[in-house]
């Protein structure tokens, strides 16, 4: 470890707590922790994720792959992360600092900060309501980023392109135990610095039937248009509604995305719009083993979320693709997985995006190894 990361790791031992949407059913870390006076702890954890990867449409030794954030690398062994927090919690002070390192950070994360994965920290104003302030994980979305947070090691198109990261200050509410609403102020949409002068806003609201179920709302406003003085609006509203649910051994993950932007089809002069959908599940046989399958799909047909291109009939589009992915998973401990599992994603009849034998091919079979251990 470098001294400029050496600093950081000392510098930042800081703060608390963000909730993550989507994931009621996250393994919980094991943690160092520290009692301090008033009641106020300190707890310090871990978090270690390797990984095999093979992609058919391999991109080369070095290179990321299409759709790039867990297990980018193809026919080789990496290190997706190696993560460490810090966590304060107090009467009326909190805080969390979560720094990370590995090709998570380095593919799917901000270059300006790519060591921070979340820092921020929080006081209380009232019995139940909290302000919190600085860099957040994303509150968007049905799945998490990390492989410990879902019943896959990949997450689906649509995760990808919402975003993980967030700058700027958020109200937590807690009326009960299983209600809990977050109002956010940001500087834009999957930035942390802001590259313009407009704020952008966020809502996520949570609730718990029971410890077997929760269902959340989350959505985002504001126009991220990084020309100063630019007349026309892109003002970008996504939508992200999920439901988790567990019967007996079979546990259940659904969810859905809706945006739309202003001024973003193809011709530049309507709202362009996006839908994406995921539905997981994994059956738990017996205590250490576990099968698990996902169907997603992802629609953005202006390209404006996506990426806009020709397609073999000339059109200018983006993406439209369906995907389906099964694997198995062994817990050797409550605080590890071994996972293996198989992903074959299949795009849109005219949209050959990938190689497969040195020609273009509108689908692409994935089969990722992952390790991870939880401390």
């Amino acid at each position: 470890m470098n001294k400029k990361i050496s600093t950081i790791f000392i510098s930042l031992v800081l703060f608390s707590g963000i909730i993550y949407p989507g994931n009621s059913f996250a393994q919980q870390n094991d943690s160092t922790a520290f009692k301090q006076k008033d009641s106020a702890t300190f707890k310090v954890s871990g978090y270690i994720d390797a990984y095999y990867a093979y992609y058919t449409d391999s991109v080369g030794p070095g290179n990321y792959q299409k759709f790039p954030s867990v297990s980018p690398r193809s026919n080789q062994f990496g290190l997706n992360t190696a993560q460490i927090t810090f966590q304060y919690d107090a009467e009326k002070v909190r805080g969390v600092a979560v720094l990370h390192y590995g090709d998570i950070p380095v593919s799917a994360w901000s270059s300006t900060f790519n060591n921070i994965m979340e820092a921020h920290a929080g006081v209380r104003l009232c019995k139940k309501l909290w302000l919190d302030a600085g860099f957040f994980r994303t509150h968007v979305g049905t799945e998490g980023l990390l492989p410990k947070e879902n019943f896959t090691s990949s997450v689906s198109v649509n995760t990808y392109y919402e975003p993980y990261y967030e700058s700027g200050i958020r109200l937590n509410f807690n009326p009960n135990e299983k209600l809990a609403i977050n109002i956010l102020v940001l500087n834009g949409y999957g930035i942390y610095q802001d590259n313009n002068d407009k704020k952008s806003l966020g809502t996520l609201i949570t609730y718990a039937f029971n410890d077997k179920g929760s269902i959340g709302y989350s959505n985002y406003t504001g126009d991220d248009t990084p020309i100063a003085g630019d007349s026309i609006s892109h003002t970008r509203i996504h939508q992200s509604l999920f439901f988790n649910y567990q019967i007996g051994k079979l546990k259940m993950q659904v969810g859905g995305d809706y945006c739309i932007q202003r001024n973003s089809d193809t011709t530049g002069a309507k709202s362009a719009t996006m839908t994406s959908g995921v539905l997981g599940l994994k059956y738990q046989a017996t205590t250490k083993f576990a099968v698990y399958a996902r169907e997603e799909f992802f629609s953005d047909p202006q390209g404006f979320m996506s990426t806009r291109f020709a397609d073999e009939n000339g059109k200018q589009t983006g993406y439209v693709l369906n995907g389906i992915t099964a694997g198995v998973e062994y817990k050797p401990t409550d605080n590890s997985y071994i996972r293996l599992e198989t992903r074959n994603l299949q795009m849109d009849n005219a949209q050959k995006i990938f190689t497969w034998n040195g020609k273009l091919t509108n689908t692409r079979t994935e089969v990722l190894l992952n390790l991870g251990v939880s401390f």
